[in-house]
Parts: C-alpha cells; sequence; structure tokens
C-alpha cells in the first residue's frame, strides 16, 4: 500500500513553526486545541476564526483530536452517556467550522477487561453496547458532514477489543486509529502485542495513525527515533497495511524537529 504523506499534530500556539512545510506537500494538519476539559463548554468562536483564517492556505486533509479527559467511552450509566454524547456533538460543530475529514476519539478498554472477560463476560459486552449507544448520534452527524471517527487504543492491551467494537457498531463512519506510543507501553508493562501487532490487526480498519515514541515508562510522546521503538518494523508494517492511514507526528515538544523526523521516517519507506 501507498503510504499518505506524513503529517503533523499542532495547536495554534505552535503551528506556525510547521505550518509551511505542511502546506507545500498538502501534508495532514490533525488540530488538538479543543481536547482540554470544559473547554467545550466556553465560548470558542474567536479560535474557530482564527484557524479559519490561517488554514486557508491548507489543501491537505484536516482531523481533530476530539474530548477525552474524564470522557468514558464505554460508561455503563445512561445519565453520563447522554453527556459524552452531546461533548462529541460539540467537537464535531468544530470539525464541520474547520472542514476536519476526522475525529480521534479514546478507546474505552483495558487489562483489567483483558483479563477479566471470562470472570465478568458481561463488562465486554456492555461496553461496546455503551459505545455504540453514546456514538449513535455523533456517527450520524459525522456522516453528514464527511467526518470519520477513528478509535485510538490508549490503554488497550487487546487490539482485537476495539476491531470487535467496530465490526458489533457496524458503521463506515467508525474505523481505526493506533497510536505508536500507546501500543509500546502497553508492550512493555502489560505484554500486550508491539506495536506492529496492533497495526497489523486493525486491517482494513485502520485510517489513522499518532507516530510518537516512549521509554516504555510514560507517555512521552517524542519524536520517532528518541525512544525506544524499532521505527523500521513500524513502518514496514503500516506500508503492508491493507488502508491508506492518516500518518499524524504527534509530540509535546521540538515541533520544530517535525520535518526532519518525518524525512527519517519516509526514507525508511523508500529502502523497502
Amino acid at each position: 500500500m501507498t503510504l499518505s504523506k506524513i503529517g503533523a499534530a499542532v495547536t495554534l500556539d505552535n503551528i506556525e513553526t510547521v505550518f509551511n512545510w505542511l502546506c507545500e506537500q498538502d501534508r495532514p494538519i490533525e488540530i488538538q486545541d479543543f481536547t482540554p476539559p470544559n473547554i467545550l463548554s466556553g465560548d470558542l468562536s474567536g479560535l474557530i476564526s482564527r484557524y479559519q483564517e490561517k488554514l486557508q492556505a491548507h489543501k491537505g486533509p484536516r482531523g481533530l483530536h476530539g474530548p477525552f479527559f474524564g470522557l468514558d467511552l464505554g460508561n455503563l450509566e445512561t445519565a453520563f452517556q447522554k453527556l459524552i454524547t452531546t461533548r462529541f456533538l460539540s467537537a464535531l460543530e468544530i470539525c464541520e467550522h474547520l472542514n476536519a475529514q476526522y475525529m480521534v476519539i479514546h478507546s474505552p478498554f483495558d487489562d483489567w477487561m483483558k483479563l477479566n472477560q471470562w470472570q465478568y463476560p458481561f463488562v465486554q459486552s456492555g461496553v461496546i453496547a455503551a459505545m455504540g449507544d453514546i456514538l449513535r448520534v455523533p456517527l450520524q452527524r459525522a456522516a453528514d458532514i464527511g467526518c470519520t471517527l477513528v478509535l485510538e487504543n490508549c490503554d488497550d492491551t487487546d487490539p482485537n477489543m476495539r476491531m470487535r467494537a467496530v465490526r458489533e457498531i457496524d458503521h463506515p463512519n467508525l474505523q481505526l486509529s493506533v497510536d505508536t506510543g500507546h501500543a509500546h507501553l502497553s508492550h512493555c508493562n502489560y505484554k500486550a502485542p508491539s506495536v506492529v501487532d496492533f497495526i497489523a490487526a486493525a486491517e482494513n480498519r485502520l485510517a489513522h495513525v499518532h507516530l510518537q515514541d516512549v521509554d516504555g515508562y510514560a507517555d512521552r510522546h517524542w519524536l520517532p527515533g528518541e525512544g525506544a521503538i524499532s521505527w523500521q518494523p513500524v513502518m514496514d508494517a503500516l506500508h503492508k497495511s491493507e488502508s491508506a492511514p492518516k500518518l499524524i507526528i504527534e509530540v509535546r515538544k521540538n515541533i520544530g524537529r517535525v520535518p526532519k523526523t518525518a524525512a527519517f521516517l519516509e526514507r525508511l519507506i523508500e529502502t523497502m
């Protein structure tokens, strides 16, 4: 599979550092200003307007990282489900304003669910049912505006759980995302499969990838090549993917190094 161009996750505070590079080859941009807790309760018109003006020069794919702090997508309490649905709908309104073709949402699955799937057999099926209830209206809205929700591994240790959820909810606007750093953390700390296995397990539902490196201890969001992940096998796995996911370098600092890092990863593809 021909891989998409590598882009970057940005905020309005740091986008200028890499904006020309992103625009030169129509690389994907992922906007991450709308993830802090409670931000969706405020007046965001000014921030949205600034982005609309800035992004006029950008012709590449565009996405938004959706809210996730305190928003458990597998919450079994109906009252909380309604709140989570409302938050996702607010984020999708921003997607419409900014012409975002995808929105990242976090998976609710974790190691406890994997280890206790026979002890508490109702939990996994209940979580997937809750996901379907929470996402029913947001998925309709996403389809209306041409946006896909991509389900990112967070604390997942069994990548098949997300695949099962996506298959059972069965909506074309719900696909999978892999975060390389999250996958490596689960591999190091919970004996989960490796990053390449998370990629393979997503099969043709893989629509998005966060490229970030870690040391195996914390969610560092270092530039690829600065941590413990072996990147040649990762790029090999992405090259073998049945889909063409959006590739986003997602780092917490040193965003000015992103173009050089993207070139490093692209060279790994060229050596195949």
